[in-house]
Order: C-alpha cells, then sequence, then structure tokens
C-alpha cells in the first residue's frame, strides 16, 4: 500500500497548531490544499472535504472520522465510490518536541484496486501536503 507523508518542524505549541489545524472555518484563508471542510471533528462523523489538488479542479469527498486526540491526532478514512476502489486512510499528527516547538505530520495511507493507475494524484496530494504544511507552520509562528 503507497504511503505519503510530509513532516515539517513548527516554531509554536502543540496547542497552537491544534486550534489552527481544527478551526476549519479559517481553513479558506490559509489552506492551499484543503480548501473547505464541513462537518464536526468527532470520532465517526462524516466529513465534507474539498482539496485543491496542483493543476486540477477541486475534489469533493466525505471521509469519516476514524481518530481525535486533542493536540496529537486528527485522522479520518475515506474511499472512492465502494470499497477497494480507492480507499485513503489520512493523518495528522502533532508531536510537541518543546514547550515551543511541534513537529508536524501528514500522511495518508491509499489502498484498492485505483491505487496503481492513479500515481499522478499521488504526487499531487504530496505537494498538496507540502503546500499546506507550509502555510500551516507559517500560521502559527506568525
Amino acid at each position: 500500500m503507497p504511503t505519503i507523508n510530509h513532516t515539517i518542524d513548527i516554531s509554536a505549541p502543540a496547542e497552537r497548531v491544534w486550534t489552527i489545524l481544527t478551526d476549519t472555518a479559517a481553513y479558506p484563508e490559509w489552506n492551499p490544499f484543503i480548501t473547505k471542510l464541513d462537518g464536526g471533528l468527532t470520532r465517526g462523523s462524516r466529513l465534507s472535504v474539498t482539496i485543491a489538488l496542483p493543476g486540477a479542479e477541486p475534489r469533493r469527498f466525505t471521509p469519516t472520522v476514524t481518530a481525535v486526540e486533542p493536540e496529537r491526532r486528527l485522522a479520518w478514512f475515506g474511499r472512492l465510490l465502494v470499497p477497494g476502489i480507492f480507499n485513503g486512510a489520512h493523518s495528522f499528527d502533532i508531536e510537541p518536541l518543546t514547550p515551543e516547538s511541534t513537529r508536524f505530520t501528514q500522511s495518508e495511507r491509499f489502498s484498492g484496486l485505483l491505487v496503481r493507475m492513479l500515481r499522478g494524484v499521488l504526487r499531487s496530494t504530496e505537494s498538496g501536503f507540502v503546500a499546506m504544511n507550509t502555510a500551516l507552520a507559517a500560521r502559527a509562528e506568525a
């Protein structure tokens, strides 16, 4: 199963990074990758997520939240059409390094029949992770 991830160290406390990450109403102001996220950030909740991959039309999908650990982890699981076609397990992990610095990792593990055919989407997704993580760091450090 292919996995993509991007990690960035942020000069801000984990609490601030978590607050920005979970203030989904503000995503249009700063997030170049996840441009819209609606729904409750509670385990089992269904979300409506719009992503903007570089060079592509925005895409909307409806994953289910699988983990919420304040100031540590947020995760969801989504699929294209039916199980087994194209599935993605997405996570945001926050690791306090010091009281004033944090390591933030965004990752996604893909599975399903179409994964091999959609390698270009995976490369674009990785670029989206880099853009979002960089923007998150800039906002947290401001």
